[in-house]
């Protein structure tokens, strides 16, 4: 006799057009993460209708099959599927347009370096409360931990983007440093007029402190050279030739061409969209925060990563990071509100599980099995949205930090806005709640 998840497994199959339908399958958190031969055999109903799957959608070319958290490692181990070699991420990134692959990029760019920034920002909000009476000779070993990371953030983005573009990862990180030599002279420094920039040849040249978007720039063109002398330069050459002229060639046009002109299009780029997400009285994260969710809903979310790099390079903090907690907010409070009405044990488990890992920052089961089912909760969701972002931006709630949001964002808040950080929650969640509450009660 089967047991649950092998009934489930058995079921997923039959819904999917069959094991021999699938090309490659994984899972996530969460999610099991299917790419399929032909998609049209992929019953929609049918699977969103079996006993234990919390939601379903496609996206990116994946069928993304919602179960939660220690149930999806047991459905996957019960389909017990061999891919022969496959890789989702790999099939699915043949299946993306080409804004759907730089999106992607981005993200393997840049998620590799969240965990050092999160630390940086959750030993910054402990120094800040606990340590700033430390000491002198004390604060500096404070310093290392804290700023370390900010300071090298460029040669981190251009070591990332070489080895996510197939390049030789010490060549990429010798490159990166490179960029923020202490020979070169500071930007922060030559931007507040304490120092000069380096005129050679009539360049003005600098330093690449706080450029994120050139050292992405600098990666690619380090990572693309490479690979282009492996193909050209003898074997018997290659070891040295190849990463000299590599090094070489490369920080020559970052510092010449790349830092000025890349350099200059951050800033305007930063301008404008800081302009807009700035607008007085909170209005750009009123428009910014549920923006934003829809963004998740197509798979685009990702885009916004290197916005918030840019914001810590610069050193401006980074007021994205709380409104994505008030969007988290926002759904966890349609969520209670779905829990509340709805009848059947079975639900509530599904919902309940669903708001529990939300609170964790995974919010996929909750915002696909639970509030894009019903227009007039999705709808309660994005005015608590967008009520959470307003205020983060009326009280100017400006952060260092990225990647992580609700209940493992709040020890990196000590220090850095704690008070506002939770009261931006408890706005969101009582907004959608109430909204939530209203518009179901008419269901």
């Amino acid at each position: 006799m089967m047991n649950n998840e092998q009934r489930m497994a058995a079921e997923i199959y039959a819904a999917v057009g069959g094991k021999e339908n699938i090309r490659a399958l994984e899972h996530c958190a969460t999610r099991l993460r299917i790419i399929l031969n032909d998609d049209s055999k992929a019953d929609k109903q049918k699977i969103e209708s079996i006993a234990g799957v919390k939601g379903y959608f496609l996206q990116t070319g994946q069928h993304q099959i919602i179960l939660g958290g220690g149930l999806v490692e047991k459905v996957y181990a019960a389909m017990g599927h061999n891919s022969s070699g496959a890789s989702v991420k790999d099939e699915a990134y043949a299946k993306m347009n080409w804004l759907q692959k730089s999106v992607r990029i981005l993200a393997d760019v840049f998620i590799p370096i969240i965990p050092v920034i999160v630390a940086a920002g959750l030993l910054m909000g402990l120094r800040n409360s606990f340590f700033n009476d430390l000491p002198e000779n004390v604060l500096v070993i404070t310093q290392i931990l804290t700023d370390t990371a900010f300071i090298f953030l460029p040669a981190l983005v251009v070591w990332s983007t070489f080895k996510r573009l197939g390049g030789t990862d010490s060549v990429g990180f010798v490159l990166g440093l490179m960029t923020v030599a202490p020979q070169l002279p500071n930007a922060y420094a030559v931007g507040a007029g304490d120092a000069q920039a380096l005129e050679v040849l009539g360049f003005s040249i600098v330093g690449f402190q706080g450029m994120v978007l050139p050292a992405l720039v600098t990666g690619i063109f380090g990572a693309k050279l490479e690979q282009t002398l492996r193909k050209v330069v003898p074997n018997a050459l290659a070891l040295v030739v190849t990463p000299f002229l590599t090094v070489t060639i490369s920080i020559l046009v970052a510092l010449f061409a790349i830092g000025p002109i890349v350099g200059e299009l951050q800033s305007l780029i930063m301008s404008g969209i800081t302009y807009v997400i700035e607008l007085p009285y909170g209005i750009g994260g009123f428009i910014f925060a549920p923006l934003h969710q829809l963004f998740v809903i197509m798979g685009l979310h990702h885009s916004f990563i290197i916005l918030e790099f840019n914001y810590l390079g610069e050193g401006l903090g980074n007021p994205l990071n709380p409104m994505y907690s008030a969007t988290g907010a926002a759904m966890i409070g349609a969520g209670v509100a779905a829990y509340l009405k709805v009848k059947s044990s079975e639900d509530k488990g599904t919902i309940g599980s669903s708001i529990l890992s939300t609170s964790f920052g995974i919010g996929e089961p909750l915002l696909y099995g639970v509030v894009l089912k019903n227009p007039k909760l999705w709808a309660a969701n994005l005015v608590g949205c967008s009520v959470g972002g307003g205020f983060v931006m009326l009280v100017g709630l400006k952060p260092s930090l990225v990647g992580v949001t609700l209940i493992p964002a709040i020890p990196a808040y000590i220090g850095q806005g704690i008070g506002l950080y939770m009261a931006t929650i408890a706005i969101s969640f009582t907004t959608s709640f109430i909204l939530g509450r209203i518009v179901l009660a008419k269901d």
